[in-house]
């Protein structure tokens, strides 16, 4: 009988942290949980092709799957991280583009006619 001896911990990573990492640090961390969410996935179909009772398969691909939404999960929430923080920088860009003209409290000229 070939058994699977995975926990909740071990595939956990680390999605909390400051909110000013770095682009890349966000892209290693989805790139990490996609290939655990595929090395979980190849899992799920050996069990289903490997021996044992029914009743142990069963056991097993449920936690494989439990672990696999924890994974799709975390990795939604680190592509939303990156989605805002690539909106962020293209805001930023474009308000450098628009040069000194733009708007502050520190130059505004009030005009009275």
């Amino acid at each position: 009988m070939t058994t699977i001896q995975t926990s909740a911990a071990s595939v956990q990573t680390q999605s909390s942290g400051s909110s000013r990492s770095t682009g890349s640090d966000v892209s290693s961390q989805i790139a990490r949980l996609t290939s655990q969410i595929t090395k979980l996935t190849e899992q799920l179909k050996d069990v289903a092709n490997g021996s044992g009772t029914a009743e142990d398969k069963k056991k097993q691909q449920e936690l494989l799957q439990t672990q696999i939404k924890m994974l799709q999960a975390q990795l939604a929430q680190l592509q939303r991280r990156q989605a805002e923080e690539a909106q962020q920088k293209q805001e930023q860009q474009q308000g450098k583009a628009e040069g000194v003209n733009s708007p502050s409290d520190e130059h505004k000229i009030d005009i009275y006619v």
